[in-house]
């Protein structure tokens, strides 16, 4: 192995665009500035078709719009089996508090969560206690027959901080997070001392008969929650707003006890097929070879997934749209990957890359966007020794003011699991990932309720897909296949329980929460 190196550069010192413009990239963007299909595809498939869950009826709806879509622009698509995953489909979602006084409450049904049959359940509230250790929290356990159990700590803030920075004193901002600080280690110390996790508590609350769990995950920012999957079997698990819940937490504290109402239609489906969206414009000299495109089509559903990942699914259907039209016969094959269940452990993409060894062989590289609407300022190597040399030439022919804020890290650090091109890196192929400006991604859209239309910002996400387009058009056209030595050890993808397929055939895998 030869001795790491690392160094950055700004594509404006590493090349000069003082050349004559080559007629396919004038093209590319022409057609992505002219004609541009951006918001028309923005408002069919996030806001008409919506979230995007693996095993829910709109995520197969999703495939099927792709492949319309793609079929349209005289492009082969097909969606492609890789396993199969808990159905479930969510319907409506009603909370209310109807005691001391009525109020709806802000919040949702978390995705899987069992819904409760067509009735509206209304019980008590009782809040996790402080006990003093499992033995304790056995004893108290059966006090939650019957209510619904608030499994989350009381915020002391519902301002993020940038707000505190901006108006409060100093001295408020350090007690309020010293606060939070203390408060969150108490209530981390609060669910340990049950002897069970935060995954593994909500299954023990449901067997000892409890109604329902309420959770309140906040993002740090104004009216947002971080909304995941709910694992339990029988019973609805909700999350409320921070608002809301530090609501009901203050009248338990001052001796009222309030009481909801939950009715949530979710109905599980068994488990469905599962898919990616494979798209492909075959090659004219090299059809063997390949270069790919890659976003993952699955969302959470609380929001309607349009910056994760609706924007990087919308930047590949844009380039491939402009590829077919102005370089209709590219000398490799260009592939896009619209991936399944990336939320769960990039299981459509590591299908994919299990499924096709063929491709992967011959993969001279893929590209890969996934954290928001921002436009593109970041690239790294990847460990890949000799990024620096072919990635400097392709992007030597995109357009100064998309090219000049990206930041290019040289060999870089291998992605580790964050999104689809680990997938790839993992097995020795070139995947680099288009990483973005940040749009308060983190904090406001990144798998909340907000994550809608209204947060795209089309003018990044256009300069996106004409960077991509011009990026894949120079891989195919380059003559020297793109060179694989690392710098670095190769990485292994870690998954979390929801990713795990459990050990079965590989024609059979699957996936889910039960």
């Amino acid at each position: 192995m030869k001795k790491a190196f690392l160094f950055i550069l700004t594509m404006s010192g590493l090349v000069s665009f003082a050349q004559t413009p080559d007629p396919v990239v004038v093209e590319i963007v022409k057609e992505a500035t002219d004609n541009s299909q951006l918001e028309k595809l923005a408002r069919e498939l996030i806001d008409g078709i919506g979230p995007r869950l693996v095993g829910t009826p709109q995520m197969q709806q999703a495939h099927d719009w792709a492949v319309a879509k793609y079929t349209g622009w005289g492009i082969a698509a097909k969606n492609e089996k890789w396993g199969e995953w808990r159905g479930w489909e969510r319907g409506a979602s009603h909370i209310d508090m109807v005691y001391p006084r009525v109020k709806s409450l802000e919040g949702t049904q978390l995705a899987w969560s069992p819904g409760t049959g067509g009735k509206t359940v209304t019980e008590d509230i009782i809040i996790l206690p402080d006990v003093a250790d499992s033995i304790a929290f056995q004893k108290w356990l059966p006090n939650v027959k019957g209510k619904f159990v608030m499994i989350s700590m009381n915020q002391p803030t519902g301002r993020p901080d940038y707000n505190w920075e901006e108006f409060g004193v100093k001295e408020s901002f350090e007690k309020m997070k010293t606060a939070r600080t203390v408060q969150t280690d108490a209530w981390a110390e609060r669910i340990k001392k049950t002897g069970k996790t935060n995954r593994t508590l909500p299954v023990t609350l449901e067997k000892a008969g409890a109604s329902g769990i309420v959770m309140s995950n906040w993002s740090r920012g104004f009216g947002v929650n971080k909304i995941f999957g709910a694992n339990t079997k029988k019973i609805p698990t909700v999350d409320i707003s921070l608002e809301d819940y530090g609501l009901l937490y203050r009248l338990m504290e001052s001796g009222v006890i309030p009481k909801i109402s939950v009715k949530g239609d979710s109905r599980e489906l068994g488990f469905v097929p599962t898919f990616n969206t494979i798209a492909e414009i075959k090659g004219s000299e090299k059809p063997n070879e390949y270069v790919m495109m890659s976003a993952h089509f699955d969302s959470w559903d609380a929001g309607t997934g349009a910056t994760d990942n609706g924007t990087g699914t919308l930047t590949m259907m844009e380039a491939m749209r402009i590829l077919k039209k102005v370089y209709p016969n590219p000398k490799r094959t260009i592939l896009v990957g619209h991936w399944g269940s990336e939320e769960q452990g990039l299981n459509g993409s590591r299908a994919f890359v299990e499924d096709h060894p063929e491709v992967v062989e011959n993969l001279q590289a893929l590209f890969n966007q996934d954290n928001g609407t921002g436009r593109v300022t970041s690239i790294s190597g990847q460990g890949f020794l000799n990024a620096y040399e072919y990635i400097g030439r392709w992007l030597s022919k995109v357009p100064d003011a998309i090219r000049t804020p990206i930041e290019t890290k040289f060999p870089g650090v291998p992605s580790g699991g964050g999104s689809d091109n680990a997938s790839f890196i993992a097995v020795g192929v070139p995947a680099f990932g288009l990483s973005s400006l940040n749009w308060s991604y983190g904090t406001y859209t990144w798998h909340t309720q907000r994550d809608t239309y209204d947060k795209i910002v089309f003018d990044d996400v256009r300069n996106n897909a004409i960077l991509t387009a011009i990026l894949v058009y120079m891989a195919c056209e380059d003559p020297r296949k793109t060179s694989r030595e690392k710098s670095v050890l190769p990485i292994v993808i870690k998954t979390g329980a929801l990713g795990e397929w459990p050990e079965q055939k590989k024609a059979t895998r699957k996936g889910g929460l039960n």
